[in-house]
């Protein structure tokens, strides 16, 4: 008789727990999201390659993809041979055919065993992430040797020039390579040309942190306060600063627009 009754009573407990637990899943289901469904990107082998869905603006192989800022109708001349571009500083910067508006950019670079000169003068080029005109117009990430060469924080190897100073100095050594894996959001502006929307750079520099989601004031400035001026999707561009020293090298470069 009592084992009747224990099991008329665990019966119903057991309802009560199957509802229960029912219930709990219910809710839980009421925030799950099955849609859009994010596609499928194939990494690359190692974080040097680019993933599926990059445009490789260099492969080691040619410039198809650049042309010389002051003069966009000729083709990039730096000089490429072993998988590696140089810089060739009596031509000038160079910047990609295809204009970009939010991406994510990985480039490395080497400078010189040799390199000579001190502060500036010393490796001294810029990874413009939006260039906005001739010359060096736009919006610039600087490229610098700072190993064991001190200058002006602000014009330090990643920072952005003369805008914010890098969080952490990673340089290697000359003549080896370097990277930086770079976030761009580009700055959006009112139909009267007024700013919107400030950009925006998060960058990593040899694997560590120097630039975190900060909003630009403006377009680089040697000279005078960073200001914007309305434009759209902007290309890419790489300077050839033209100071004494050796110069410098590129080698797998790629973008994947966001």
């Amino acid at each position: 008789m009592k084992k009747i009754i224990l099991s008329c009573f665990c019966f119903p407990f057991a309802m009560v727990c199957s509802a229960q637990k029912m219930s709990a899943v219910d809710s839980a289901a009421k925030t799950e999201v099955y849609s859009p469904v994010p596609k499928v990107v194939t990494p690359g082998e190692n974080f040097s390659t680019p993933p599926s869905d990059a445009i490789v603006l260099f492969d080691g192989k040619n410039l198809n993809e650049w042309v010389l800022t002051n003069d966009i109708r000729k083709p990039a001349n730096w000089f490429v041979a072993d998988g590696i571009v140089t810089v060739n500083k009596k031509s000038g910067n160079i910047q990609t055919k295809k204009s970009f508006n939010n991406y994510q950019l990985h480039l490395e670079y080497r400078i010189p065993e040799n390199i000579t000169g001190e502060g500036q003068a010393r490796g001294n080029s810029g990874l413009f992430l939006a260039s906005t005109g001739g010359g060096d117009a736009g919006y610039e990430l600087q490229i610098l040797d700072n190993y064991h060469n001190a200058t002006y924080v602000n014009g330090q190897v990643g920072s952005v020039y003369k805008q914010f100073i890098p969080l952490a100095n990673a340089c290697r050594k000359p003549g080896e390579w370097q990277s930086f894996d770079v976030i761009w959001t580009a700055p959006q502006f009112n139909e009267d040309g007024t700013l919107k929307s400030a950009a925006k750079v998060t960058a990593f520099h040899n694997g560590v942190l120097v630039q975190n989601n900060v909003e630009l004031k403006g377009e680089t400035k040697w000279i005078g306060l960073p200001s914007y001026h309305k434009h759209g999707a902007s290309p890419i561009k790489l300077q050839a600063h033209g100071d004494k020293s050796e110069p410098l090298s590129f080698r797998n470069i790629w973008v994947r627009e966001l």
